[in-house]
């Protein structure tokens, strides 16, 4: 191999990485944005003809070709919208005829009409990059005469009215872009103004598609975690289980003790035959009012020692029956319609031969989202 190939390749390596990404937009979409700039300035200049303007500027200015390219391929950037465009542009050209009276030297007169008509675009909140060269323009051409800021003023104007038009009827983007007023959710702005403050320039996506990026992302990530997501993998395995044949004293210290508010009942094979909760004892000791309710519920978990009695003495007298169980391998998705179809909060999971293995509640489902969300922050998974 030649001693010189590595430094080349090494080179063709690094000139790869100033490679721009392959752009995200479709053979169709791309010819309808060549065509909205053919539209939008074929009809400026013929609509511009009648202009008048100073000698040396025409009846079209060259800006409006950079303007295009942001009407017509970027319409929700904020450097795009109609007061950017209209103001940035005719506001510039103002400069620049005002440069052109008051400096002498055409250098400094070109350069300051530059500085100054970005400092009046960031005042005015109207920046737009064409707007910069409309100063330039008027200035390096040396164009004294208000009438130039008059057919910028016009270019941009028609330019603006046809990118409504193109996007209205043929694109179907929505243009222009409204203001609206934030979401009431302090934290999430609270986070989008940290970031937009870290990156300290300006972006070309307003702040709410900003926003609608943000939150598609994240509704596709959880809908993929929700796709992804194995009952097994959130289940509680370790699960207290009684018999048909417990006594309810039994059941309900383990409830209480424990913290539990369900306990699913199993037989010798560990099938699930049932399910005991708190409001099975509730109902069962018609507790349905507050007066002497400790003593009545003590009175019916107590067990009567007898060979027969008249009310229930074991789990399986109260307990609930009809038992939706679900298996291991159901994603968190199929979890959520599941939970959402019987009103449970807590389901057994029963794997191979209908045995129990565990127990999902919704609390596990929540819980295993935000865990999700979190690793998806950038930085979490290294720090993981």
């Amino acid at each position: 191999m030649n001693a010189s190939q590595p430094a080349v390749q090494s080179v063709i390596h690094q000139l790869r990485e100033f490679w721009p990404a392959p752009t995200a937009v479709d053979a169709a979409e791309r010819l309808r944005m060549v065509l909205g700039a053919a539209f939008g300035i074929g009809l400026t200049s013929l609509l511009s003809h009648a202009l008048q303007g100073p000698p040396g500027l025409g009846w079209i200015v060259a800006p409006m070709g950079a303007s295009a390219v942001l009407l017509f391929c970027l319409p929700s950037s904020p450097l795009a919208q109609p007061w950017a465009v209209i103001g940035g542009n005719a506001l510039s050209a103002l400069v620049g005829v005002a440069c052109v009276h008051l400096l002498p030297w055409p250098d400094v007169a070109a350069a300051l009409s530059v500085a100054l008509a970005i400092g009046l675009m960031f005042a005015l909140r109207c920046l737009h990059p064409p707007g910069g060269a409309s100063a330039l323009l008027v200035a390096a051409n040396g164009i004294a005469d208000p009438r130039a800021a008059l057919v910028v003023l016009v270019n941009a104007l028609l330019l603006t009215a046809m990118a409504y038009v193109f996007h209205k009827l043929v694109s179907r983007h929505r243009y222009p872009n409204r203001n609206l007023p934030s979401r009431p959710d302090p934290v999430t702005e609270e986070a989008l103004d940290a970031v937009l403050a870290r990156y300290n320039e300006v972006l070309a996506v307003s702040r709410d598609e900003l926003r609608e990026l943000i939150d598609h992302t994240q509704r596709l990530a959880h809908q993929r975690r929700l796709s992804d997501t194995r009952c097994a993998d959130v289940m509680t395995r370790e699960v207290t289980t009684v018999q048909y044949g417990t006594p309810l004293q039994e059941a309900w210290t383990l409830l209480r003790k424990l913290g539990l508010k369900v306990l699913p009942v199993v037989d010798r094979g560990r099938h699930v035959v049932g399910i005991v909760t708190l409001t099975d004892f509730l109902e069962a000791a018609s507790l349905d009012v507050h007066h002497g309710f400790d003593q009545r519920l003590r009175r019916f978990i107590t067990p009567s020692q007898r060979t027969h009695s008249d009310r229930p003495e074991v789990v399986g007298q109260i307990m609930t029956r009809k038992v939706r169980v679900t298996r291991e391998h159901r994603t968190l998705s199929d979890l959520v319609l599941l939970f959402d179809s019987t009103g449970h909060r807590h389901i057994p999971v029963v794997g191979e031969g209908g045995k129990l293995v565990g127990m999902v509640t919704q609390s596990d489902v929540v819980a295993a989202l935000k865990v999700g969300a979190l690793l998806d922050l950038p930085g979490h998974a290294a720090a993981v």
